[in-house]
């Protein structure tokens, strides 16, 4: 089977390990991922977060590594693309009220090509009409009322869990990436072997 190509959907301050970890992790197994942000270009560089919870009520925002944006935001052409992924952190927040992106959103949804969304993520997904609405989906606890607003199902899964609702994979942060990545390459038909 040959490769699958992933848009991955970021913005300034996204999670620092939902974009690097997923990356890094699909192109291992022969997956392409192309990382934008919106009115930015390949080889521009992007601030990333890293949200911790430490005691407090709320997590911690500490500045993550720059990351390197592999493609250029006006140059996608959503029909090469077999799947979407919105990383979460603080980036989504901005990114949703852009119109370019609930297209790109909008696209995924309409042709029922998978998406995945973790953390803040969804956030992304609820800006466009429908896209959550009669889903079950999981993403960080405090989004639970925006995904039921949205008319979805919020899901309160643990810290290291994912949802799979048919095309959909979402997770509640960056500790549930390794169960996140699991599912979202199932949803793309890889099989990985051992032996």
């Amino acid at each position: 089977m040959p490769g699958k190509k992933i848009l991955m959907l970021v913005g300034e301050f996204s999670e620092e390990y939902e974009i690097f970890v997923f990356e890094q992790a699909m192109h291992a197994v022969g997956h392409t991922v192309h990382v934008v942000c919106p009115d930015k270009r390949a080889g521009d560089v992007i601030k990333t977060s890293l949200h911790d919870f430490e005691g407090h009520q709320t997590y911690t925002e500490k500045l993550g590594h720059d990351y390197v944006l592999n493609k250029t935001f006006s140059e996608v052409n959503v029909n090469e693309y077999d799947a979407v992924y919105s990383a979460g952190g603080r980036g989504p927040e901005y990114i949703r009220i852009d119109r370019r992106v609930q297209d790109i959103v909008r696209h995924f949804h309409e042709t029922r090509k998978p998406i995945f969304t973790i953390c803040h993520g969804v956030q992304v997904l609820i800006a466009v009409e429908g896209v959550v609405r009669g889903r079950s989906v999981s993403a960080l606890k405090y989004c639970e009322p925006e995904v039921t607003l949205a008319g979805g199902k919020y899901v309160d899964l643990g810290p290291t869990e994912a949802h799979v609702d048919g095309n959909m994979v979402s997770a509640p942060g960056w500790t549930a990436l390794a169960a996140f990545m699991r599912e979202c390459l199932k949803v793309l038909g890889t099989e990985i072997r051992h032996s």
